[in-house]
């Protein structure tokens, strides 16, 4: 499913797609319901096809639905794994510090 929930800021490297999810019923010729878990009790059950990508065996690249812990609200909470390294960058008067954190 694509768009149910932002991960962050979208970018390269941010996940895009959660599931896999089952299809419970064809409702047009572009239109499905999602068997969705109840976790995701929030989201409407019905995505357009452009919204749905295929399922390959190999999922690497899709996060699994229960592996995020979603509140009430559908939002998450972010937690640094690492911080690889730091910068203090000058913009005019401004002194700005950069973060790369895994």
């Amino acid at each position: 499913i694509k768009g149910v929930v932002r991960f962050g800021k979208t970018g390269k490297l941010s996940p895009r797609y959660i599931g896999p999810f089952e299809i419970f019923n064809c409702v047009g010729p572009v239109a499905y319901i999602l068997a969705l878990p109840h976790s995701l009790y929030g989201v409407h059950p019905v995505f357009h096809l452009s919204m749905l990508k295929k399922y390959h065996g190999d999922g690497d690249y899709i996060i699994k639905w229960d592996s995020v812990l979603l509140y009430k609200d559908l939002k998450y909470k972010e937690e640094p794994i690492a911080i690889f390294d730091h910068d203090i960058r000058k913009l005019r008067t401004k002194k700005i510090m950069s973060v790369k954190v895994q």
